[in-house]
This record gives C-alpha cells, sequence and structure tokens, in this order.
C-alpha cells in the first residue's frame, strides 16, 4: 500500500497533490528553487532545500524581492527545465505558465497566496483545497506538506520492484547510495527516522513570522504540522508571557519594548519598566545586569506576570487587551536556551535581518545549521536590522499618519527601506498617534519609477471583514500596478505619482468590507 494512504501528512487535503508535486521533482535532472525574502520566503527555501538534498535531486536556490514578469523571464532564462518556487508563484501564475506554454520551464508552485485565475498541473495551496493560506498554513507550512511527501515517494521507491530500484541506485550514483544487500539506495538517517517530521520546527518559524500565530497559538493545518514537530522532539509548545524577546532581552528592555499589548507607565518608558521592576520582591539582577525573562525559575515568572497583569488592570487595559499577554509559544529545544534561535518569533525577526538587506544566502546557511560565520554574519545584520526598525517607528511617530474615512497611512519615501517598511507599518499600529481600529498603509520609494506599498491589519479587523489582499489587488490595478497577500498583511507595487488615486481606491474598498 502506498505511503500516500499509510501516512497523508500532517494536512491530508493536500497530500495527493503533494506527492504529485513530489513524484515530479524526482523526475527532474535537477531543480532550480526560487523563493521569497521575508522569513516565511526563507524558511520554506530551507524546508524545501532540505527535503531536496536529502532525495538526492540537485538544486540551486535563488531568491527574488518579488517575483514580477521581469523576475519570471530571468528564470526562464536560466538552462532548469524544472522550477520549484516556494512562497510565491500562485499570484504569478499568469506569467509563468505562460513561459510554462513555451517550453521554458516545468514549474511545480508551492505557496500559499491568492491564486491568479490561470493554473498548472503541479500547484500545491493551501487555498486550492479550502484550507486558508491566511491563517492556517504559511508558505514553509506548504513546503512542509511536499517535503513530507517527497519523503513518503523515496520510500515508496526504495519499497517497490527492482526496476524503480535500478533507477533509485542509478540516481544514487556512485556515492555509496546502495544499501549493503544491493538493493535500494539508503535515505539519509534523518530522513529515514522522521519522514523529513524535523523540518517541522522550520515550518513553525515561517509560520510565526507571517503572523499567523494568535493568542491560542498556530492552528488549522498548521496544528497539524506543530503536533509532528513536538512528536519529532524539535519543537515544544507552552503557555508563556507572550512578550517578544524572552530568550535574550534583559527583562526592562523586555517590558519597554512591547507593544502588542502597551502598559501605560510601562510600555515605552525605560524609567517606568526600572521602577516596576525594582519594586517587586525579586532579585532580578545578577552580577549587575538584568536578568531575561528566560532566567527565571517557574515561581518569579508567575510573581512577574501576575505583577503585571495587575498593573494593566491598575491603569484601565480592556480585559480582551490583558488576555493577550499570556499565550502559546513555540520553542527549538535542540538550540541553546538564551539565544535568538530558540524562540520561534526570535528566530523570525533573525532571519528577517538577512535576506531583506540582500542577504538570504546568509539566512538560508542559518537554517540550515551554519552556526558558525553564516549565524555571526545573522547577528550582525540583526543589530543593524534593529537600529532601522527603531528609526522607522520614531520616524512614524514624529512624521505621523494621514487618516481618511477608514484607513490610516504614511509615505516614507527613502526615510525606510521599502523591504521594511511593511514591518514598521506593522509595529506602528496602536502606537502613539496610530489607531488599532483602523488599517495602516505604509509607502516607500523602491525605485525611481515605482513605489512599494505595505498595508497591515489585525485579526479584529479581519474578523470584521477585512481582506488587505483584494485591497491591494483592486486599488493597485487601478492605478497600473500589481498587488496581492493576505487579508491582514499585503502589499502592492505602484507607478510614483499614482498614491493618492491609490489611496483614495483602497479607502473606499475598505469601506466597504467593513460597512
Amino acid at each position: 500500500m502506498a505511503d500516500s494512504v499509510l501516512d497523508p501528512g500532517p494536512v491530508p487535503a493536500l497530500a495527493d497533490r503533494a506527492r504529485a508535486c513530489a513524484e515530479r521533482l524526482f523526475e527532474a535532472e535537477s531543480v532550480l528553487l526560487v523563493s521569497h525574502i521575508d522569513t516565511d520566503g526563507l524558511t520554506s527555501a530551507a524546508v524545501a532545500a532540505s527535503a531536496l538534498s536529502r532525495a538526492e535531486i540537485p538544486f540551486e536556490a535563488a531568491f527574488e524581492k518579488q517575483l514580477d514578469d521581469e523576475a519570471v523571464a530571468g528564470v526562464a532564462a536560466t538552462d532548469y527545465a524544472t522550477v520549484l518556487f516556494t512562497d510565491f508563484g500562485s499570484g504569478q501564475l499568469e506569467a509563468i505558465t505562460s513561459h510554462e506554454a513555451r517550453g521554458d520551464f516545468t514549474p511545480v508552485i508551492c505557496d500559499h497566496h491568492q491564486p491568479a485565475d490561470a493554473d498548472t498541473t503541479y500547484h500545491l495551496n493551501p487555498l486550492l483545497f479550502d484550507v486558508d493560506g491566511a491563517s492556517e498554513l504559511s508558505g514553509a507550512g506548504t513546503a512542509y506538506v511536499l517535503a513530507r511527501a517527497l519523503a513518503a515517494v523515496e520510500r515508496d521507491t526504495e519499497r517497490s520492484g527492482s526496476d524503480e530500484r535500478d533507477v533509485a541506485n542509478e540516481r544514487a550514483g556512485d556515492e555509496g547510495g546502495i544499501a549493503a544487500d544491493g538493493g535500494a539506495r539508503v535515505a539519509t538517517a534523518t530522513t529515514g527516522a522522521t519522514a523529513n517530521r524535523d523540518l517541522a520546527a522550520l515550518a513553525v518559524v515561517g509560520a510565526v513570522g507571517d503572523m499567523q500565530a494568535g493568542p491560542d497559538g498556530l492552528t488549522g493545518a498548521n496544528a497539524g504540522i506543530v503536533a509532528e514537530g513536538i512528536e519529532a522532539g524539535v519543537l515544544a509548545e507552552t503557555t508563556d508571557l507572550a512578550l517578544y524577546g524572552r530568550q535574550t532581552r534583559p527583562l526592562p528592555k523586555l517590558l519597554e519594548y512591547a507593544s502588542d499589548v502597551r502598559i501605560p507607565g510601562i510600555s515605552g518608558s525605560e524609567r517606568g519598566c526600572y521602577g516596576f521592576l525594582s519594586d517587586l520582591d525579586l532579585d532580578l539582577q545578577a552580577d549587575g545586569e538584568w536578568r531575561r525573562w528566560v532566567d527565571l525559575d517557574a515561581e518569579e515568572r508567575q510573581v512577574l506576570a501576575s505583577a503585571l497583569v495587575k498593573r494593566a488592570i491598575s491603569r484601565g487595559v480592556p480585559a480582551s487587551r490583558i488576555d493577550e499577554l499570556v499565550g502559546v509559544t513555540y520553542t527549538l529545544p535542540d538550540e541553546p536556551a538564551g539565544t535568538e534561535l530558540r524562540d520561534a518569533s526570535e528566530f523570525s525577526t533573525l532571519l528577517n535581518a538577512t535576506a531583506r538587506y540582500e542577504r538570504a544566502d546568509v539566512g538560508l546557511a542559518v537554517c540550515l545549521g551554519d552556526r558558525g560565520d553564516a549565524l555571526t554574519r545573522a547577528r550582525r545584520l540583526l543589530s543593524n536590522h534593529r537600529r532601522n526598525l527603531s528609526e522607522g517607528i520614531e520616524w512614524v511617530t514624529e512624521t505621523g499618519v494621514t487618516r481618511e474615512e477608514y484607513v490610516q497611512w504614511f509615505h516614507a519615501g527613502d526615510e525606510v527601506r521599502d523591504t521594511i517598511v511593511g514591518i514598521v507599518a506593522g509595529m506602528a499600529l496602536g502606537s502613539e498617534g496610530v489607531d488599532r481600529d483602523r488599517p495602516i498603509v505604509a509607502f516607500a520609494n523602491e525605485s525611481n519609477e515605482e513605489v512599494k506599498v505595505s498595508a497591515r491589519g489585525t485579526p479584529a479587523l479581519v474578523r470584521r471583514g477585512l481582506d488587505l489582499s483584494a485591497v491591494m489587488e483592486a486599488a493597485a490595478s487601478a492605478v497600473g500596478g500589481a498587488g496581492g497577500g493576505h487579508d491582514v498583511a499585503a502589499g502592492a507595487t505602484v507607478p510614483r505619482g499614482e498614491e493618492k488615486a491609490f489611496m483614495s481606491r483602497a479607502d473606499a474598498i475598505v469601506g466597504e468590507q467593513l460597512d
């Protein structure tokens, strides 16, 4: 019986299509792997690269900031007959299938964004199977489904008759890939032991980076991946203080920079944080240095968390927001405690600091296990990234936003990099002078001819009907640009000079969605 029946993988609805895509990849002499530059794109590429490597399918990895017609034409100009797109491709199907029809390459698309009207045979996307790609399965999660299918196809090949064994042995070449009995090619120990389930940790980092984790953690199809990661021993799921920086930030900075739930007198106030912590009956310093959340024992954490909740109540923070102080968190047990790699959220930010600064190679190397030079370089980039984000948020706070009837927006010009303006917009939501109850749109110059647009919302707005993917697609199309993404976060590229027309259309669409 085939593994697709015995083991449908973490998302059964996608199992048959994933297997078809995996079988096509096994037929390829070599594969060009092309992925996006954000955390989800990097982890998607890393999951796919690991699975291809273990299956001994030769490949080369490349990254694109956006997959426009020019980028697709560049892919077509390579010598690769098979191209695997991860974390994008669905929205660019018209350009991709146009080249496919000309025989330029066979695409295998592993994405979770809204598909265009065109389609292709090897198209793995949760939205095609009634699974929400914005909240239930990320690009990395979709790549994980493909990785599990690659392992299943590989095992089926090894278990099948002598003809298929001959093919497998031929693929292995002269590198010693023959079993001791002269039979099937031997998979790597990791593949054989876990069927690529160990890659679930990277898939979760991608989903967290794609903002799919709420206070209750990852849900829907993502929950199946979490379960497999826990079973494989590469992931831990706990209920903990839901503030960014639990592993690496000293306690005062952990509280000062917490932006998801703002507590008057603490959030954004260095003096307020020192005062709050000093008033607790806890020894929170060691050798003159503030301890981190990860350094505290369970009792100390309980005391601090309880005091934080009491302070929030006393300062009038709504109960619904206070509940968000505690939530489901994900850690990677194999990584050292107190490092960025231990926590899925901090790992995500580390990766964002690489590819968004033209160093996707560094982020990919870290994902694939390089804990030497690549990690050192990534940490340097992270320091620079944090500084840029801080300056970006400060600029937005000082400059302010423009409010339309339903949407608020700012134009950063050259003050904020186009690759991080969406992150800045998301972090600015709810800060001083920026409403949390309306979506925010951010512009930044991308080139002399084009402007990058990034839009961010909240889960509460999505529940009211907000779909920023539809907003970005329609508003950009109206001014000669292109856009798309997810309901809670989306982006576009539009011609310079069309920003006001774009905002007018975007505001009208959001009004229709929320009314």
